[in-house]
C-alpha cells in the first residue's frame, strides 16, 4: 500500500500498517489463487507494493515494486526491482520499462483523491500491452463502511460496482469480480494463518467478515 501523502517517513505503517509475518503466508495463497490470470513469465508491476508480500509471492521473468515509502526495498525478495516515487505527483513516469503483463494493486486508489485516483488507473491501462490484466484488491464499501473511515488515510470510496465502472472507463473490461473476497484487515482473523485455511476461505461460498473485493481487468 503507497503512502500519497505527507513526508514519506513512514510513519503509517508504524501507526496502522505495521508488520506481520501472518501477511506472506495469505499472499502466497492469494497468489497462487491468482496464478490462472498471470503468465508465469511475465512482466508484473505492483503499485503501492508496500511490504512487497505481493510481488514477493508472483513469478514472471521482470517484477517491479511501486511505492513511496523508503522501506520498500528492504522488503522485496531477490529479483524484485524497487522504485521509490510518489504516485500522486509522479504517477508512473518514473518507472522504467514496460509494457507490462499484468498490473497489481492492493488496498491503494482508496488512498487517492477521487481524480487522481481516476487518472492513475488510466495511467496503468497505458504501461499495460493489449490484453494485459490489472488485479485488484481493496476495500469494498458495501462490505466495509462501518469501518471504512478508521484509515484516516482514505481519500475515495469505491464499491465493486463502482470500480468496475471507473476501470471499464479506462479502456478495461472485466473478467472477473469478487465482491467479497477477504476480510477487511488482517487484524479482523479469527483463525491461526496457515496456508491450507487461507485455501479453504477463498475456495468458500461464504466468506465471513469479508470486507475486501477483487476485481480483474484485462486491457482492451
Amino acid at each position: 500500500m503507497t503512502e500519497p501523502w505527507g513526508d514519506g517517513t513512514g510513519d503509517y505503517h508504524g501507526v496502522h500498517l505495521r508488520p506481520d509475518p501472518a501477511r506472506a503466508v495469505v499472499w502466497r495463497v492469494v497468489a497462487e489463487y491468482l496464478a490462472p490470470w498471470m503468465p508465469p513469465d511475465g512482466e508484473v508491476l505492483e503499485i503501492g507494493a508496500g511490504y512487497c508480500d505481493w510481488i514477493n509471492a508472483v513469478k514472471g521473468r521482470r517484477r517491479v515494486a511501486v511505492d513511496r515509502w523508503p522501506g520498500l526495498s528492504t522488503h522485496a525478495a531477490a529479483g524484485v526491482e524497487t522504485v521509490v516515487t510518489d504516485l500522486a505527483a509522479h504517477g508512473l513516469s518514473e518507472v522504467p520499462g514496460g509494457p507490462f503483463d499484468v498490473a497489481l494493486a492492493s488496498n491503494v486508489l482508496e488512498h487517492f483523491e477521487p481524480d487522481r485516483a481516476a487518472s492513475l488507473v488510466g495511467e496503468v491501462s497505458g504501461r499495460l500491452r493489449p490484453g494485459g490484466r490489472f488485479l485488484v484488491i481493496q476495500p469494498n464499501f458495501r462490505d466495509a463502511y462501518r469501518r471504512y473511515f478508521d484509515d484516516y488515510t482514505h481519500r475515495s470510496v469505491f464499491t465493486h460496482v463502482s470500480l468496475a465502472a471507473l476501470l471499464r472507463s479506462r479502456g478495461f473490461d472485466i473478467e472477473r469480480s469478487e465482491p467479497r473476497f477477504l476480510p477487511y484487515s488482517m487484524q479482523d482473523r479469527r483463525w491461526p494463518v496457515a496456508p491450507w485455511l487461507v485455501r479453504a476461505y477463498l475456495w468458500s461460498r461464504v466468506r465471513p467478515w469479508a470486507g475486501q473485493m477483487l476485481i480483474i481487468a484485462r486491457k482492451r
